[in-house]
Formats: C-alpha cells, structure tokens, sequence
C-alpha cells in the first residue's frame, strides 16, 4: 500500500508494518526502545451530567449511562465529577457546572469532555438541556465555552439536541449530537449505544488498540439504526458529529471505516480527523506518549488528512513530496524514545 493511503500514524510499533516508508524510518529504533511509562499530563477532565430524570424507567437508563462513563473515566485514570446525581443541594445543577467550567483550564492539550445525559426541547429559538431546577440553553453552555481554546469535546445525548452543533464549534472541537434537528424530541436511545462503546475495545476500526470518540459514535451510531430497523419502527433520532468548525454535522453513514467520504460544504475539511484524536481509555503504549510528542504527532496526522483530502488528480510530485516529509516527521517522532519530561 503506498503512502498516500495512509489514514493515521500508528501508536503501536506494530502497527508500521502497514506503512513500510514508516517502517524503513524507526521500526528498529521504536522496537529496540524498552518504553518507560510517565504520566498521563494531557488525561481527559471529564464533566457528566445527568439532567431532570423525568419518570422512574427513563430515569434508571440515564443512571446507567452516568454509571457506564463513570468506569471508563475510572479505566482511564481520567479527572472526573458527575452532576445532578446527589441529592439536591444550595446551588443549582446549572450553577454548579457553570461554576466548574469557569475554574476549569481554558487552554493546554488536556482535553475538556463535557457529556450530556437526559432530555432536551426545541422551541424553535432555543435548544435546552433539562437539568433539576433551570435548564441550560445552547446559547448559555457556547457562552461559558468561549474562553476555553483546549482540545473540547461536547456531547449531548439527549433529544433535540442537533441545534448545540453550531452553537458551540469551533477549532479544535468535537460536537456530538443524537439528533439531526431539534424537531426530534422522543427519548434517544443513541446515549445508551455511546456510553457501552467509548470504553468497548471492539469498536476500534482502525486497529491501533484503543477505541476513539469517532469510532465510538460510529459503532453507537449503527447500533442505533440497528434497534430502529429491529423493532420496525421509524427512526427518530439521527446522530451526528462535527468536528471542522462548520457547524454543519456528520452523520455516520457519510463514514467509510474511520473517513467521510462526502467532502464538507464550503470546502471545509471533512469531519472526523480530530475526534479520531480524541480517546478516553488510552491504549498502554499511547499513554507513554509525552504531551508535546502526542500534539505534534496530531498536527503532523491533521495535515497529512488534509493533503489528503485535496488531493490533486492525477496526483503530482509537489503532492508526494509534501507526504513524504510529513510521513518522515512521523516516523522520527515515532522513533523517539519515550521517556520522562
């Protein structure tokens, strides 16, 4: 396979005997290197929240779900704290995240995941997530958001839900949504997929030993059109991801593996290339990666999906040549040992 085929530096040494132009670069030096684990400074900082649980059935799937992501964070050494769970107290739910979003980081390569477990309405102007006491808007949560230039992952698993996609994008962000309008506003059933799957090995497409956000709202994806078909029932929720800043949306079936295959409007990238980065339950040789080393190695893979994805036809030597010098930086960085900063 040559190397413009190539869809994502691999993490596991093993993994470059799928690249041989990686492979004749640092293979000897990434295998005779004995990795030396160092702490994980760019682990996830994980909000869950739990919003109005409504009746006692609907109420005991969300406690599941909260449950479900709760071990992952656990598994993956991840900071985390759960909200509206414990019994009700001074401050509101809505006040209490707001007032951990505003003591949170707002910048670094530590990435901020906020995860939306509940209902939501649409009323035509304002899309609302339902927590005990005042809700939350869209427009408040991008409002709260604004300063945070940290890798950002939102994800909002209740219905009505597609409307927080252009309220919050931006760079460097991850917006997931159940819905594809904030017309579809039954229960989701999108939530439920997505929580067994972030933390499920076998929904690693890409073979590199871990299972990314993109991958996982795949798999929870299908699941979820799956259960629709199985039951004979009309489809009311379609999720999507947005990961370009376009605020557009994706929705899995535009995936071939872990690709779009339809090129964005307004000749954004596709979406997809930064969720691939952003993992929860890291696999053992990717948590001893250094920060700084994990960062460039995501820029040089960014860059090398978007030569990709604008690829000349027939492709030129100026379009080789450019995927060749990133590939290389990829290799050397690869082949650095892994070491303590």
């Amino acid at each position: 396979m040559g190397i413009a085929t190539l869809e994502r530096t691999p993490v596991n040494p093993m993994r470059l005997l799928r690249f041989p132009l990686l492979l004749c670069a640092c293979a000897l030096a990434s295998l005779a290197a004995e990795p030396v684990p160092v702490p994980v400074a760019d682990s996830p900082q994980v909000l869950i929240v739990m919003g109005a649980e409504g009746d006692a059935d609907l109420g005991g799937k969300f406690r599941t779900q909260v449950g479900q992501w709760t071990n992952a964070c656990a598994r993956a050494g991840a900071s985390f704290e759960v909200f509206g769970v414990a019994p009700a107290g001074a401050e509101t739910d809505r006040e209490q995240l707001r007032l951990r979003i505003a003591a949170s980081p707002t910048n670094g390569v530590s990435p901020l995941w906020i995860v939306l477990v509940g209902h939501g309405t649409w009323d035509g102007q304002d899309a609302k997530f339902n927590l005990r006491g005042p809700d939350i808007t869209a427009a408040e949560m991008a409002q709260w958001l604004k300063p945070v230039t940290r890798p950002l992952a939102v994800i909002n698993t209740a219905s009505a839900s597609a409307p927080w996609i252009p309220a919050l994008k931006g760079p460097r962000r991850v917006i997931i949504s159940a819905t594809r309008s904030g017309d579809e506003q039954n229960y989701t059933r999108f939530g439920g997929f997505l929580a067994e799957a972030i933390a499920d090995p076998s929904g690693d497409l890409d073979q590199d030993g871990q299972t990314s956000l993109l991958e996982a709202f795949l798999r929870a994806s299908t699941q979820t059109s799956e259960w629709y078909a199985t039951a004979g029932r009309l489809a009311t929720e379609h999720p999507l991801i947005d990961d370009n800043a376009d605020g557009l949306g994706t929705p899995a079936a535009w995936f071939r593996g872990t690709r779009a295959t339809k090129m964005a409007s307004g000749g954004a990238r596709p979406d997809g290339g930064v969720s691939r980065q952003f993992v929860l339950v890291q696999s053992p040789w990717e948590k001893q990666l250094p920060p700084e080393q994990r960062a460039r190695r995501d820029a040089l893979e960014l860059e090398l999906n978007r030569l990709r994805d604008r690829r000349p036809e027939p492709p030129n030597d100026a379009y080789y040549q450019k995927i060749e010098a990133i590939a290389l930086e990829l290799a050397r960085l690869q082949a650095q040992p892994q070491s303590a900063p």
